[in-house]
């Protein structure tokens, strides 16, 4: 009986593969044409001669940057293949803004005469130009412009009245098939008048306002970037290091003595942990703006960074906004030094792998928070408040946790390319920064345990960053040597800990560290001054841990909890409150019936407005406003978290 039921099921199944296919010869069934081919491998070997790049970044009225490139092609050649750069180690992804280059043009030897060469995009890698070279020719002249965005729709803004931040690769092209270290360029701009000029490159020439620098190789070049204004000042720090400072205003420069040793004092404090330095010198480029757009990039020998325009001539209420100088710092030796193996490419078309984020971006993180306490850049309240937002936001705010690890959020870059998505909370984002950081902290508290507190994460960095003093090239990782390394400073098992934070899902929250340097996390009806200091200056009320909604100043939703008590009521993204309690919204008025329900029966009746219609919801949430913090459980005594964020230079 069962092999007639068998048979049965089988014949069936051909009767219906063979009605299927039947409607086949009535269908038209075209066959997939070639891909064209791929770019040319990357290949160490020099390139055909010096490339001269020519920049007008003068008309800051329009925002617009001419571009002229004088490209040598090697003797003999019929075909030239010019890339612009997608692929940039510290953006994790393909970023490059390829729609942003305009009027394009290529002549033959010279931009004057009648060869102009006709080129052709590549269809599938689109950043790329095919041009036929006609015979005998010896230069490639490219003419065009980058229309640099005037407003925060188009892109980033690179241009105002009074800066600009001016990124080479986002403005030039390069011959594909070479390492990008072995293309070199000659680099030359003109600058609006009388504006100064920033950049780590060597050579500096001025005339008038051109000014041009040393040939380079197209590696270095774009770590290389420049920041310019109109209202600027340099400081020396010390150690060949040097804060560059461009702003909105002339007053936002004045920075206290007090306050710019503390930057003194994060260079020391930097070369102390790490024992090397991995730059000949070093450059801070910061722009205190709100009309540029903000970045915190890291370089070799640089950094680009924004902070809001008054965090340095508000120094106590703008301590929450000045983090950016330590991570980038750290960079120097984490991320641009030391990289993942999967992570260096040898040109800027080579997709990056990103599974050792969580060492270049998590530990980064970390050492960011702890070198700026160290330093004075930051009080210690305020990164202690930071950890206390960490902690919150794994403790609870994080349903996702459940089914993604951090391990697989390296992939966030590419899968989201930093655009906003309507439930971060389950989704994730690039968690590998912050939960990465508090598994770090965990890390070094596990060595201080285990040692007596004779050593710490301190000695990790010595030995894994802080080798070949003076090196400035790149040294790559992977997992094994990161656990090899971990072992020579304290013997545990660093695989299984690593695996287990990291690579798998649903782990209870990683408040083990906070917990193991003397601390708990607590929740109160305040914000801690992390939250407090971000929510004065953007005007937002964060409810994620009572109601689950983020909201604006003019109370529409800017973010919502997966499954919290406003996702559950019907209240998302683009939802506007707009009144609480038969009351017009304001942000009081919704702190105040928060409080209020936490000793009333009723629930929280909101009118809320979705596209075109209102509606009345009730919210049956009694639990009161909550915020995270970081509580002492070693009241009177010294505690890990005293004895990491104290300062070790001398």
């Amino acid at each position: 009986m069962k092999n007639l039921l068998k048979g049965a099921t089988l014949l069936t199944s051909l009767l219906l593969a063979t009605s299927v296919f039947a409607q086949d010869a009535n269908r038209s069934t075209p066959m997939a044409p070639p891909l064209p081919p791929e770019m040319p491998a990357a290949k160490d070997v020099p390139y055909a001669g010096t490339i001269g790049l020519n920049i007008d970044a003068s008309d800051i009225s329009r925002g617009v940057y001419r571009v002229t490139q004088t490209i040598p092609v090697a003797p003999g050649a019929r075909d030239l293949i010019l890339l612009q750069a997608g692929w940039l180690p510290g953006n994790h992804s393909e970023t490059g803004p390829y729609g942003l280059l305009a009027d394009i043009h290529f002549y033959a030897d010279g931009p004057n005469g009648t060869r102009e060469i006709a080129w052709v995009r590549d269809t599938v890698a689109v950043n790329a130009f095919h041009l036929a070279l006609p015979e005998g020719t010896k230069t490639v002249t490219a003419k065009f412009v980058h229309t640099s965005p005037l407003q925060t729709s188009e892109g980033r803004i690179t241009m105002t009245q009074e800066m600009l931040n001016l990124q080479w690769e986002k403005m030039s092209l390069y011959p594909a098939g070479y390492y990008t270290r072995g293309i070199p360029y000659k680099p030359t701009v003109t600058f609006p008048r009388g504006w100064q000029v920033f950049t780590a490159l060597d050579g500096f020439q001025r005339t008038g306002d051109t000014v041009t620098w040393n040939t380079i190789d197209f590696e270095r070049l774009v770590d290389s970037p420049i920041f310019a204004g109109i209202h600027s000042q340099r400081w020396d720090l010390g150690q060949n290091v040097f804060m560059d400072v461009v702003a909105d205003e002339p007053d936002l420069l004045a920075i206290k003595p007090e306050n710019l040793q503390t930057y003194r004092n994060l260079v020391k404090e930097a070369t102390t942990t790490f024992g090397s330095k991995h730059f000949d010198h070093y450059d801070f480029l910061l722009a205190l703006t709100d009309r540029m757009g903000g970045i915190g990039l890291e370089h070799h020998r640089s950094s680009e960074n924004q902070q809001e325009p008054k965090s340095w001539t508000d120094w106590a209420g703008m301590d929450w906004d000045r983090n950016v100088i330590a991570h980038e710092f750290v960079h120097s030796w984490n991320g641009k030094f030391r990289r993942g193996a999967d992570a260096w490419t040898p040109d800027y078309q080579q997709p990056m792998q990103n599974t050792m984020l969580w060492v270049y971006e998590g530990q980064t993180q970390f050492w960011g928070y702890v070198l700026a306490a160290r330093s004075g850049v930051q009080s210690r309240d305020m990164v202690m408040a930071m950890f206390a937002t960490a902690a919150g936001k794994y403790a609870e705010g994080t349903p996702g946790r459940s089914w993604r690890s951090v391990e697989d959020t390296v992939n966030a870059p590419q899968l989201m390319r930093r655009r906003p998505l309507p439930y971060t909370s389950l989704t994730r984002s690039e968690d590998y920064y912050v939960e990465g950081a508090l598994t770090w902290l965990e890390a070094d508290q596990i060595i201080r345990k285990g040692t007596g507190g004779a050593k710490g994460l301190d000695d990790f960095a010595k030995a894994f960053f802080g080798v070949r003093d003076g090196d400035w090239g790149e040294v790559t990782y992977d997992f094994d040597e990161v656990v090899k390394v971990l072992n020579g400073v304290y013997a545990y098992d660093w695989a299984g800990f690593l695996r287990t934070r990291l690579y798998y899902t649903n782990q209870p929250a990683p408040l083990n560290g906070v917990q193991m340097a003397g601390y708990k996390l607590v929740w109160k009806d305040k914000p801690n001054a992390y939250e407090k200091g971000i929510a004065e200056e953007r005007k937002t009320l964060d409810l994620t841990y009572s109601l689950g909604v983020t909201l604006n100043k003019d109370g529409d939703v800017t973010a919502t909890l997966w499954d919290g008590p406003a996702y559950n009521a019907g209240i998302v993204n683009s939802t506007k409150i707009v009144a609480v309690g038969g009351r017009a919204y304001s942000s009081d008025v919704m702190k105040d019936a928060i409080t209020a329900a936490k000793t009333a029966k009723a629930p929280i009746s909101l009118l809320i407005k979705r596209g075109e219609r209102y509606q009345t919801v009730a919210i049956d949430y009694h639990g009161g406003l909550r915020h995270p913090w970081l509580e002492s459980t070693t009241p009177g005594k010294v505690n890990g978290f005293d004895k990491l964020l104290t300062a070790r230079a001398k």
